[in-house]
């Protein structure tokens, strides 16, 4: 398994707060910060579609 590099957590108010993190594989990984080890993985292109949406207010019910 890759090293897995984890962004600095993403915290919405009132909310968990979530990193995102990638390897040199082309795999991205999404999980609640202090528990990265129960990591969901996806390609970088799903995780990318995510953002957008959580962006575009079609799922800011995850945050």
């Amino acid at each position: 398994m890759s090293d897995i590099t984890w962004e600095a957590p993403f915290c919405a108010s009132g909310n968990n707060c979530f990193r995102l993190g990638t390897d040199n594989e082309g795999n991205a990984y999404i999980a609640v910060s202090g528990q990265e080890e129960n990591h969901l993985t996806d390609s970088r292109e799903a995780l990318r579609t995510l953002i957008r949406d959580i962006k575009a207010g079609k799922a800011d019910h995850l945050l």
